[in-house]
């Protein structure tokens, strides 16, 4: 029996710890509040998130970190974005390396570092996957169908983790692109938070489709300004978490929107929401990003304009739609500057 540790007892860590007790292996769920793995021991359920599911008996909950790194060293890392630092850094003291699949999607503030790129810093021994694509933690643990790809640049980390998660219901592709699959599970949060913001206004649903394709057309440029595989992002880890975020009430980045497009303040949709909405802070490093790599990203401007600087949600939708007018795509032969943006 493989043993795995899950780091971060939200809805994703522990719907994926469920999946991979019930592929057989001996899992410790790390939870960051004793209360919690008190709760998830005693009852068999996580109080907190998912409370309608039952765990699989063989995921043992701990909040005990060092306890949970030397069970394994197969690591999930399913914890906020922002935290990663953090949790790493505790970590390194118990174990130098590492099999490491990363499950949350987002950018470091300040630093606008992937998370592949965090792990190297701080784990530069360490094994990289991610593990991403069109996936609600709710689905998973009920056992609907879902699909979606481990990225490694050492193509056996891959299927190693592929093989972990694999099962009839939960099917995951294999793949290579890491920076891809970062860029259009990190991106796409900001793009739900527009469309939510439009379905609070009741713009319709051409603004809702026009928003989601230009969107898209933000995640690409900044794809290739880094070096991204363009079929990574029409694939699961791209257009399929894209139109999954954007279009389902499940989504946490869509409910900030929607909340902050019917008139809440960010901290007001924050509370609402009740759960982290990773691209309310995605979005302070994807504009960086974007200065940094000379790419026009309106809509994740506009967001971040909404959020953080001070402008008023319908005036900033107005400002997007009185653009410029210009193609739709630009000709390969041009410089940036004359293409559709």
């Amino acid at each position: 029996m493989n043993t795995v540790s899950v780091f971060g007892a939200g809805s994703w860590g522990t719907a994926l710890a469920d999946l991979l007790a019930r592929n057989g292996h001996d899992v410790v769920l790390w939870c960051r509040r004793s209360e919690q793995a008190h709760a998830i021991t005693a009852t068999g359920i996580n109080p907190s998130y998912l409370s309608s599911a039952r765990i699989h008996p063989g995921v043992a909950p701990s909040s005990d970190i060092r306890d949970a790194a030397e069970h394994s060293d197969r690591w999930v890392l399913a914890v906020p974005t922002q935290a990663v630092r953090g949790l790493l850094s505790n970590l390194v003291p118990v174990r130098a390396t590492a099999a490491i699949c990363n499950v949350a999607k987002g950018f470091e503030i300040g630093s606008m570092l992937r998370i592949s790129e965090i792990v190297r810093q701080i784990l530069p021994d360490a094994s990289f996957t991610v593990l991403s694509g069109p996936s609600f933690a709710e689905e998973v643990i009920a056992g609907l169908p879902t699909a979606v790809v481990a990225a490694s640049t050492d193509p056996g980390a891959a299927t190693r983790w592929q093989r972990r998660f694999s099962t009839l219901h939960f099917r995951v592709y294999s793949g290579n692109d890491v920076i891809g699959v970062e860029v259009g599970g990190a991106v796409k949060n900001v793009v739900a938070i527009a469309v939510g913001a439009a379905r609070g206004l009741r713009l319709g649903d051409n603004a809702v489709a026009a928003l989601i394709t230009r969107g898209l057309s933000e995640i690409s440029r900044l794809g290739a300004a880094m070096g991204v595989q363009p079929q990574t992002l029409a694939g699961l880890a791209g257009i399929g978490d894209l139109m999954l975020t954007c279009y389902s009430s499940k989504s946490r980045n869509f409910r900030l929107g929607l909340e902050i497009g019917s008139g809440k303040s960010l901290d007001e949709a924050r509370n609402a929401v009740g759960q982290v909405a990773e691209g309310a802070f995605t979005v302070q490093a994807v504009v960086s990003m974007a200065d940094r790599y000379s790419v026009e990203m309106p809509i994740a401007r506009a967001v971040w304009d909404i959020l953080y600087g001070g402008k008023k949600l319908s005036d900033v939708m107005m400002a997007l739609l009185n653009r410029d007018l210009k193609p739709e795509h630009s000709d390969p032969g041009c410089p940036p500057e004359c293409g559709a943006l």
